[in-house]
């Protein structure tokens, strides 16, 4: 059976669609939901107000540690007292702990004692400078404290949303495409071979192609194994980490691995991207697609059936 060759885009086609993308980038951010962050701001204020309730303004950690420690919330919100805030596995390798969980620290009392030891060492002394002056601090001052802690907190979840949530509705998108063109989605699975792969008009979800994980494996009609990266970059300096040194790269190890005619990686791509790279990835092999804009992708893979 013949195969169809991949799609290759001029430099003025991917220049179209890339400025519209950076199009849908910019109004997206800007609808995105203040709502979230608010929400977001208010439900950690409480818990750093009464991070220091419990603590008499941190001035009795030691005696309240497994309060706050034991209690997931007051435990993220006691990671970003610090400055800058440390993340859970910071915190477990420089405690020297197995977990953090209640029932492991209220075991290990030398352990709740480290815990806190390195928060104090690193405690922001700008937002909390009473206890570095070892005073009570002024109502102003502890104000101004849960407010920027709760901004902090709440920018970072926000952060995190919009990478997580971006990347789950453009996989979304792709994997209901497919499921309109007739595919079957299909279980995960580690793929050694190409017999190992789904069977033509399958997909699966993340799995292990080769040696490195692909978001959305598909199996083309003709036998071909496609797989689908999705990548969202809000900058064209990031870009060059999730399309250039990364998916650019898988899609050169699986063309190592399977051969030429065998693989034909791809990625549907959101955000903000510089036309060098674009260019420069299509021409190490990978084959690009736009999340704004699924139908050359579906009209593509329905092209593998005739």
């Amino acid at each position: 059976m013949p195969v169809i060759d991949r799609p290759l885009w001029s430099d003025e086609e991917l220049e179209v669609e890339r400025e519209k993308a950076i199009a849908a980038f910019c109004t997206e951010r800007l609808e995105e939901p203040l709502e979230d962050y608010l929400d977001a701001f208010d439900e950690y204020q409480g818990h750093i107000e009464e991070i220091l309730e419990t603590t008499v303004d941190l001035s009795r950690l030691e005696d309240t540690a497994l309060d706050v420690l034991g209690d997931p919330n007051l435990l993220e919100a006691f990671r970003y007292l610090a400055g800058p805030p440390i993340s859970q596995d910071d915190l477990k390798t420089l405690s020297d702990a197995q977990s953090l969980t209640k029932g492991h620290l209220a075991a290990t009392p030398a352990l709740v004692q480290r815990v806190i030891a390195v928060v104090r060492q690193v405690l922001d002394r700008r937002r909390f400078a009473w206890v570095v002056e070892d005073r009570e601090p002024t109502e102003a001052e502890r104000n101004a404290a849960v407010l920027a802690s709760a901004a902090l907190m709440a920018a970072s979840r926000a952060q995190t949303k919009r990478r997580t949530s971006g990347k789950d509705r453009q996989e979304g998108a792709v994997k209901d495409s497919l499921l309109k063109l007739g595919f079957e989605e299909v279980e995960p699975r580690k793929i050694t071979t190409i017999a190992l792969a789904p069977e033509p008009g399958q997909f699966c979800g993340e799995s292990v192609l080769g040696n490195r994980k692909g978001d959305i494996i598909v199996r083309l009609w003709d036998h071909r194994v496609m797989p689908i990266e999705c990548k969202v970059s809000n900058s064209s300096t990031n870009s060059v980490k999730r399309l250039n040194n990364d998916a650019a790269v898988k899609a050169t190890s699986w063309k190592t691995d399977f051969g030429l005619r065998q693989v034909v990686p791809s990625a549907v791509l959101s955000g903000v991207y510089k036309l060098h790279n674009l260019l420069d990835a299509q021409e190490r092999g990978l084959t690009i697609f736009w999340a704004h804009d699924l139908e050359p992708l579906t009209e593509w893979i329905a092209s593998s059936k005739k």
